[in-house]
């Protein structure tokens, strides 16, 4: 948890990330960036599609709207605040000549995305047979 609040600080300290051992080549650095604003279009996709379901789907009962929405904005805020602690760990990670850390976070994005696309398939067929 202390290891968290200290990477939270380093978000909004980037300078402070640059103190920790050596630069590591450019190139690499670029690549952290990369994946970070690929995760932010990421979480930028999941918030609009929460959005999409609640204003585009109005004859779907209001709890499964309003519980996929929630859903789907939750993983987007989730994706961004993810985004920016990877990219925190990473550089540091680089910066030392550490392994790059692991993350389960890809596995958990990936069920919370797959098991909103089961329920909208589901809702999709129950229209059709409606």
């Amino acid at each position: 948890m202390i290891d968290f609040v200290r990477n939270v600080r380093l978000w909004f300290a980037p300078e402070e990330v640059r103190k920790e051992g050596s630069t590591p080549d450019y190139r690499f650095s670029l690549a952290n960036e990369r994946t970070f604003l690929a995760w932010l279009r990421t979480a930028l996709a999941l918030i609009a599609g929460g959005f999409a379901v609640d204003q585009f789907l109005p004859r779907l009962p209001q709890g499964w709207r309003i519980g996929l929405a929630l859903a789907l904005l939750g993983a987007g805020v989730l994706c961004s605040l993810r985004a920016v602690d990877h990219w925190v760990r990473c550089e540091r990670a680089m910066r030392r000549g550490e392994d790059l850390p692991a993350s389960r976070f890809p596995a958990v994005l990936s069920l919370l995305v797959t098991a909103v696309a089961v329920v909208m398939v589901v809702v999709v067929f129950a229209g059709w047979a409606a």
